[in-house]
């Protein structure tokens, strides 16, 4: 029997990766067994296995990809001066991301409390992500979007924001009682997000960033008193 080719193998294991994130989005990850991604994708367990170990690989490498590609998102070059079209292509960008890879957000605590390695890569991570938040602040004040921050502000700031779009998510399951958020619904975060900027706004630019809040604002079914 003439042994797989590289090529054949590649493909075998994107199969698996791509089949094993639209099962953990559907169904989340405590749900799906590697015996059901296996017979989803018409394979042996011992296939699976040949090329990873466990389920935790996989989450594993779920997440090196979500990270490459928010990180590619977030690649800012300091000392740039950004304009509002490029806070809302970051924004945007990285919503999407989370949505492409929204299980993982979902059950963040799970997993990292499942996987050391994991825990670890992803504090990495986040200071990555918390430091190109903050230059994408900077680059804001250099374009006269934003005013002038102090250092504390600006750290207190990238932080507020990173916390609203990693957790909206999960904000909306509860509002709506536990059923799964819509991409739209996920992308009306991003109206917290500007929400945050208001303080801080240039008065040249107050009313287009107003403007450009309300096409994301949400329907706000939270506020709404129950019986």
């Amino acid at each position: 029997m003439s042994a797989s080719s590289p090529k054949s193998t590649g493909n075998t294991r994107n199969r698996i990766l791509q089949v094993a994130l639209d099962s953990f989005n559907r169904q989340g990850e405590r749900n799906v067994s590697t015996n059901h991604i296996a017979a989803d994708l018409g394979i042996s367990p011992g296939n699976l296995y040949y090329h990873f170990r466990n389920k935790a690989d996989i989450v594993y490498q779920l997440f090196l990809q979500y990270e490459s590609l928010v990180d590619g998102y977030l690649k800012v070059r300091n000392g740039n001066a950004l304009a509002i079209d490029d806070l809302v292509f970051y924004l945007e960008s990285v919503v999407d991301g989370l949505w492409r890879f929204r299980f993982l957000h979902r059950e963040l605590e799970f997993l990292l409390e499942s996987d050391d390695r994991l825990r670890c890569e992803y504090r990495a991570f986040t200071a990555r992500c918390l430091v190109a938040i903050e230059t994408i602040l900077q680059g804001l004040i250099r374009g006269r979007v934003l005013q002038s921050l102090s250092d504390e502000l600006r750290q207190a700031l990238a932080l507020n924001i990173w916390l609203v779009i990693t957790n909206w998510m999960a904000f909306l399951k509860t509002a709506h009682d536990s059923r799964e958020p819509e991409l739209a619904e996920v992308r009306q975060g991003i109206y917290q997000v500007l929400t945050l900027h208001l303080p801080y706004l240039d008065p040249a630019h107050r009313d287009d960033v107003l403007a450009l809040r309300d096409r994301y604002r949400p329907a706000m079914p939270w506020a709404l008193s129950g019986e």
